[in-house]
């Protein structure tokens, strides 16, 4: 049986390209992908990452920035959506204060899963579940008063 050369990505079907006389099914010529690669109805197939690995990259890239994580706009909604709910009258705010509002608030969120990661890891998990927020809020004293 001769030996043919697989594309990279593709896995063999068990059939080869080569006719053979025990399987003569496969003396249908070449298969798909090399029949013509400039044809329009073949495409590349997408890259496709283990699980976490763009994760990872992605937790790196963050960690270089200094910029926002939650988009301002929606960040600014809610806090003027807060502030007219408490008080009778609408207050203004000055853009340097909604951004001191918004580091405070980041800082906070970044701080609780830094902390609740290392409940998890100390209960031997890699799955952030809500017992060790509820944990890490408590530990640190952080939120309500329990």
């Amino acid at each position: 049986m001769a030996r043919v050369k697989h594309t990279a990505g593709r896995k063999a079907a068990g059939r080869s390209s080569v006719a053979s006389p025990a399987h003569p099914e496969s003396s249908r010529g070449t298969r798909r992908s090399e029949a013509n690669p400039t044809s329009p109805g073949t495409q590349q197939k997408k890259r496709r990452y283990r699980p976490g690995t763009v994760a990872l990259r992605e937790i790196r890239h963050l960690q270089k920035t200094v910029k926002m994580i939650i988009p301002a706009a929606p960040f600014i909604r809610t806090v003027r959506e807060i502030t007219n709910s408490v008080s009778r009258e609408p207050k203004r705010w000055t853009p340097d204060a909604l951004l001191a509002i918004q580091e405070a608030a980041e800082d906070y969120v970044i701080q609780l899963f830094e902390d609740s990661n290392l409940c998890a890891i100390h209960a031997k998990r890699v799955t952030l579940m809500k017992k060790d927020f509820e944990l890490a809020r408590r530990i640190g004293g952080k939120g309500r008063i329990w």
